[in-house]
């Protein structure tokens, strides 16, 4: 198979060739977590990086990505670059690695430095007695409208996408799982959307409309009506699909 790398300019080439071996044994490495994509996180010269795996597409997506779309690896790679020049939070961009036949597309593999935090959006869901929980949840939501502000659309905008680490008195959020992005302008009913897919609680979602409409200057009563309608058509059928998918498998 044909290997295309691209790194990071700052990288000498003594680092590029111990990554390069690691891509290599990959698989022979201890540890690991996730089931469609592997994550694994390795020391390189004292530097901790995160190097996902991304699962080999289906017959259909090898062709697809090997000629008419860029791989999610290319497309972390350079989303994040994007959002570091935009001043956007993310984990540092390290490299990516694809591997492609003449017509098929095969393995990809996105490396970044890894970022310890001090939680994820998918606590403050969780356990409501988390110190200033509300004032995390508001800055978050200030955070999701400068994106929005900067015409970025994260389409994965999910509970375990965002990095939260406590700064000062302050928070510092941090994206991450970027291979789904959009960069444009958004309309209201886009950027209420985006919010969607965080929590399946109303109170929360009441508290991001109330920050959200401070931000913006839009009308409280109409953000937190259509965030909430979009927070349960998500529920709906994020559920169903479970559901068509035990009875497909034959389970109760």
């Amino acid at each position: 198979m044909k290997e295309t790398k691209v790194f990071n300019e700052e990288l000498d080439d003594n680092f590029k060739l111990k990554l390069n071996n690691i891509i290599h044994d990959f698989d022979s490495l201890e540890g690991g977590v996730g089931d469609r994509n592997v994550i694994k996180i390795i020391k390189v010269n004292g530097l901790k990086l995160n190097i996902k795996a991304f699962k080999t597409p289906n017959a259909i997506n090898k062709i697809v990505y090997r000629f008419f779309r860029k791989s999610k690896a290319e497309r972390s790679f350079e989303y994040a670059n994007k959002l570091m020049e935009l001043g956007v939070g993310t984990p540092k961009p390290i490299a990516y690695f694809e591997y492609t036949s003449p017509f098929l597309f095969g393995k990809s593999f996105y490396v970044s430095e890894h970022l310890d935090c001090d939680m994820t959006y998918r606590e403050l869901t969780k356990d409501f007695n988390i110190p200033n929980h509300e004032a995390i949840l508001r800055a978050f939501t200030r955070f999701t409208y400068s994106l929005h502000q900067k015409n970025i659309h994260f389409l994965d905008h999910s509970p375990g996408n965002t990095l939260i680490k406590i700064d000062n008195g302050g928070y510092k959020f941090y994206l991450v799982d970027l291979n789904r992005m959009h960069f444009g302008p958004m309309d209201f009913e886009t950027r209420i959307k985006n919010f969607s897919r965080l929590t399946i609680h109303k109170s929360m979602v009441a508290v991001m409309s109330d920050e959200y409409a401070k931000c913006s200057g839009e009308d409280y009563n109409a953000i937190f009506d259509l965030m909430w309608q979009e927070t349960e058509a998500f529920q709906e059928k994020f559920h169903r699909k479970k559901r068509l998918k035990k009875k497909l498998l034959g389970k109760k």
